[in-house]
């Protein structure tokens, strides 16, 4: 199974039969890694309503047909775009042909900017428990640090977790590194660090502050890809 870090919350999941492309920002991401109208998954997954999280996910969806898995709010925003989606709800579970998703809660906030300025508010945000092919994904969406992180790593053990780093709007290193504690996964990638000079969320900090957790922490430039089994 190999993850592909694309810059900020963006990742792309190949299986041996599948594409998952998490909060497709990339178009107007300084640190993109790839192109909107390069990649082709067959599912998109969002976390919450924010732009640099929903990005390009409408577009992509058209192009492709692939659905975007998502919260209930925000999928019916998506669906009056035309773009084809799946709607959960916080602790909900639904299984796929590929396996299972779970939406987790997350401390965060979900609105898009309507013309104007004004908010539209879409919901929760949430975080994502990707289950396929024996192996488990937990994508935190932007959060905060919360004591259940213990819950979903008691639930399902985490083979890979995605956790931002960058502070501000987010966790920071030292709050990351606990929900590492709480999670236990194997692996982990810090994301939402860097693209922008507000997020100023050291990922080289973060390594060591979770040394000794038993996590192996990967720092990924975007483009690039680690393996994990």
């Amino acid at each position: 199974m190999k993850f592909t870090y694309l810059g900020h919350a963006a990742g792309y999941l190949e299986t041996a039969s599948e594409r998952f492309l998490f909060d497709p920002f990339l178009t107007g991401n300084p640190k993109a890694s790839i192109r909107a109208d390069r990649i082709d998954p067959t599912y998109i997954l969002v976390t919450h309503g924010h732009s640099d999280h929903v990005g390009d996910s409408v577009a992509i969806s058209k192009r492709t047909g692939a659905p975007i898995i998502t919260t209930f709010e925000l999928s019916q925003w998506l669906e009056a775009q035309k773009a084809k989606v799946e709607s959960l709800n916080h602790g909900g579970s639904q299984d796929f042909s590929f396996g299972r998703i779970t939406i987790t809660i997350a401390f965060h906030s979900s609105s898009v900017t309507e013309e104007g300025g004004r908010p539209l508010y879409l919901g929760e945000p949430a975080g994502i428990v990707l289950e396929t092919e024996g192996r488990t994904i937990y994508h935190a969406g932007d959060t905060a640090l919360f004591s259940d992180m213990r819950l979903i790593g008691d639930e399902t053990p985490i083979d890979l977790a995605l956790l931002p780093i960058g502070d501000r709007f987010t966790m920071g290193p030292k709050q990351a590194k606990k929900a590492v504690e709480f999670l236990r996964p194997k692996h982990v990638v810090p994301i939402h660090h860097g693209t922008f000079p507000a997020l100023t969320g050291d990922p080289h900090e973060f390594v060591k502050l979770a040394k000794g957790t038993g996590a192996e922490i990967h720092v990924l430039q975007p483009g690039e890809s680690m393996s994990f089994t």
